[in-house]
């Protein structure tokens, strides 16, 4: 018997439909364990810490791989991956994104999970037809982008933009864009950086943005609020992952889809760092079954088993053969955006930057909380943004001296 664990998402719940294949292949019986994403991650980390063997196949969560990796809580893959006797040429690692791989691999160069999903964070315009009425341009950086919503704010009853509430996810390529980081260098110094001017202009811009432009309520959107305000031509611009902004392109449910256009992350004074997460399935070294949760690997993340994925509607895959696929490239063209291109570019620009390390640490979940609470409270009036962030910053470093982070 064979234990996996995966927290519950589009990916491993196909797989769960098609596991009787693996079973009848093999013989093996698999126990498919995918409960809630913050659950998920409760459990394992705990489980993998005793180096337990409850586990044979787990969900190398993005968020959690710097601490997993390093710690020496996984099975590095690489000899599996060279050994014929365990894994064919053909499978081929090296058709797996390389920013997605690389979000995977330890400081030792060593690969410790194989990816089922890379994806990023794009911007996207719903009624890109108001910004060509108004003579404009779709926005390349910050500042173009207040220049356009300034355009067409309000007009036919749109309001200019919104983002998903995730504040910890989806300002923090704008906290980029204006010269601040969340840590002063990960993962070697992890004391906050969120009280420094930079921080404080991008919070003042970011929180001006919804403040000004947003709709009512703008601060309680979801990202399925978002999709569908997109969807409905309710709100003009946002931020969100290619999985959400794919449904735009479903003209059975979408209002824009001859309107939308995508482009990259906003580029601000110090340039443009796009957010991306990526998902691995990996072996803990605990497991008394790694062998067969090698072979398990192979069979979850093999060209065949991708490919019907993707025949099933699966929107945010890891294979350069996927990506490039003609299935899913035809549901990737949008209105004449390349949904599939601009992710893939900005995997790549986050794995030449590193810009995305702070979201690997394992204390980043507590700092993601502070900023969550950040924004809303600037838009909303109740702090200025450096008051704001004084508070996210005090409150940030006594939560990681409580976890035992040394801080100077």
């Amino acid at each position: 018997t064979l234990n996996v664990s995966t927290f519950s998402a589009a990916y491993p719940i196909l797989l769960r439909q098609w596991i009787g294949e693996f079973e009848a292949l093999t013989g093996a019986k698999i126990n498919f364990d995918t409960p809630s994403f913050p659950v998920y991650n409760q459990r394992t980390d705990l489980e993998l810490s005793t180096k337990g063997s409850a586990y044979d196949v787990v969900n190398v969560t993005f968020i959690y791989s710097s601490r997993w990796i390093n710690s020496g809580w996984l099975t590095p893959l690489d000899d599996y991956i060279a050994d014929p006797n365990h894994t064919p040429a053909d499978w081929d690692i090296n058709d797996f994104v390389k920013g997605a791989r690389d979000a995977e691999t330890g400081r030792d160069g060593k690969l410790y999970g194989v990816p089922w999903t890379s994806e990023a964070l794009l911007h996207v315009s719903s009624r890109f037809d108001l910004v060509q009425e108004a003579g404009l341009d779709f926005p390349d950086t910050t500042d173009d982008l207040v220049k356009v919503l300034r355009a067409v704010n309000k007009k036919d009853k749109v309001a200019g933009f919104v983002a998903d509430n995730h504040y910890g996810w989806t300002f923090v390529p704008y906290l980029h864009a204006f010269g601040a980081d969340v840590f002063r260098h990960v993962p070697d110094d992890l004391m906050p950086t969120l009280n420094t001017p930079e921080a404080v202009a991008a919070v003042e811009y970011y929180a001006g943005l919804i403040r000004e432009f947003g709709p009512n309520g703008a601060v309680s959107y979801t990202p399925d609020q978002v999709t569908l305000a997109l969807k409905q031509g309710r709100v003009n611009f946002s931020d969100l992952g290619q999985l959400n902004l794919a449904q735009l392109g479903d003209p059975a449910s979408s209002r824009t889809v001859n309107t939308v256009k995508f482009g990259l992350a906003p580029k601000g004074p110090a340039g443009r760092f796009p957010g991306t997460s990526v998902h691995g399935l990996g072996i803990p070294a605990g497991s008394k079954n790694k062998d067969a949760a090698w072979a398990f690997i192979q069979w979850a993340l093999s060209k065949e088993t991708t490919a019907k994925a993707i025949a099933a509607g699966y929107g945010s895959p890891a294979r350069l053969s996927d990506i490039k696929s003609e299935t899913f490239r035809k549901r990737q063209l949008i209105n004449g955006s390349d949904l599939a291109q601009l992710a893939l570019d900005s995997i790549e620009m986050a794995s030449a930057s590193g810009h995305m390390k702070y979201r690997t640490v394992s204390v980043y979940p507590q700092i993601d909380q502070q900023i969550n609470k950040v924004i809303p409270l600037v838009v909303t009036g109740q702090l200025s943004a450096k008051q704001a962030l004084e508070q996210a910053q005090t409150q940030s470093v006594a939560q990681l001296r409580r976890s035992g982070i040394k801080l100077s």
